[in-house]
Order: C-alpha cells, then sequence, then structure tokens
C-alpha cells in the first residue's frame, strides 16, 4: 500500500512507477494533510481491500529490515496485538532527539499509569485493522505527528493486547525530517494536556486495571 500525501511532481511520479508493480496498491490524497491522516487513510482502504493487518514502517530509511520478521511472526501467534517497536539506536542518532522523546516518553506513562508502552514514537507497527479503524472512527488521534502516540494511549485505554519488540534504528547522514519544530510541539503539548484530562476521568478504572494486574506475593 503506497499513499501519496499530497507529495511533489517528482515523488508523485516515483509513486507512480512503483503503483505498476505487481502487489502495489497506490492511494493518493489531493492534498497533504499529515502522517496521522495519510495513514488512517491507508488503514481504511486496506480494510477495504480485505487485508487484516498492515505493517507500518516509516519511509526514511531509518528501521533496519532486518528485524521485521519478529513483527510479522504475530499475524498468526496473536492476531489481535498491536505490536509497537521500541529504538535500538546506534551511534548516529542525534542526542536532541534522543533525550527529547523522553517528554513524550513520561507524559505517556503518566497518562496511562503503565509502562507498558515502551515507545509511542517509533515508526515500526504492526496494527490489526479492523480493530483500529475501529478506535479511529471514535477518536481520529490528530492528523499530524501526534497521531502515533495518541493512538496507543487511546489503545491502552480501550484494553488493546500490546507487544513492544525492539527494531535497530540508524540515522542517514542524508536524512530528511518532516518535523515541524513549532508546530508539531506545540500541538503534541496541547496532545499531552488533553489526554492527562482523559486519564484523570478513567482514573478509577485505570488504577483497577493496574491493582488486577499486580502480582500478590504469599507471606512467608
Amino acid at each position: 500500500m503506497l499513499v501519496d500525501d499530497g507529495s511533489s511532481a517528482a515523488c508523485a511520479a516515483e509513486l507512480d512507477r512503483l503503483a505498476t508493480h505487481p502487489g502495489h496498491h497506490l492511494l493518493r490524497l489531493p492534498t497533504n494533510r499529515g502522517k496521522g491522516a495519510a495513514v488512517r487513510a491507508g488503514l481504511a482502504e486496506a480494510q477495504q481491500l480485505g487485508y487484516t493487518h498492515a505493517l507500518q514502517v516509516d519511509a526514511d530509511g531509518q528501521h533496519a529490515s532486518e528485524d521485521l520478521p519478529a513483527f510479522l511472526a504475530y499475524l498468526d501467534s496473536a492476531p489481535d496485538t498491536l505490536v509497537v517497536g521500541y529504538p535500538h539506536y546506534d551511534a548516529s542518532v542525534p542526542r536532541a532527539r534522543l533525550y527529547g522523546r523522553y517528554a513524550t516518553h513520561i507524559w505517556v506513562w503518566i497518562n496511562t499509569l503503565s509502562g507498558e508502552i515502551r515507545d509511542s514514537m517509533c515508526g515500526v507497527r504492526l496494527y490489526p485493522i479492523a480493530a483500529l479503524n475501529s478506535l479511529l472512527a471514535r477518536h481520529a488521534c490528530g492528523d499530524r505527528m501526534t497521531f502515533d502516540t495518541e493512538l496507543l494511549v487511546r489503545w491502552h485505554w480501550a484494553g488493546g493486547a500490546l507487544r513492544n519488540l525492539p527494531v535497530r534504528v540508524h540515522y542517514p547522514r542524508d536524512g530528511v525530517s518532516h518535523f515541524a519544530l513549532w508546530r508539531d510541539n506545540r500541538q503534541i503539548s496541547a496532545m499531552h494536556a488533553r489526554l492527562f484530562v482523559g486519564m484523570l476521568l478513567r482514573l478509577p478504572r485505570l488504577l483497577a486495571r493496574r491493582w488486577r494486574r499486580t502480582p500478590v506475593k504469599a507471606s512467608p
């Protein structure tokens, strides 16, 4: 599945070329709406085409393709599980990127009252499409960079099964980022505030779930 999110003429031409290969399907969006909107549209299209799962991999060349088969193994062993990667960085990772992620990690742990989501920003995920589209019909989770994080928090709130798998990450020297510093950080801050309010509304249920999962030690 290829999603053209209002790309440039050169990129659109390359996607047209790729779409001629067997097994490729191109969905073209008329204007750029952002990563979240593109993934959401792709998931809806995939369900219409009869697919049960979607493997999301960011197209920036950072993630090791050799680590992807471990995600696909869950297609049969745990088909209802959302499998999300957590990065193992090499020395190429920019320090600002590495440390900046922890602000989001901390907010995710607060808003879920759990450490179940190891990394909410990794671009490698295996999605069970029908369950995820049902969630997205109720909560769009944003059109841009807020999508990945909000989706996992709401999946956790809904009680969905989740598994974390490691994936090696390398930052290419000529890598291109579509992260808009001021716009995306503003939207991410607003998302965390909104999710915090949602956590407070769900606090009794989240605490009860945490209590049920806490192992009880026998007295000596």
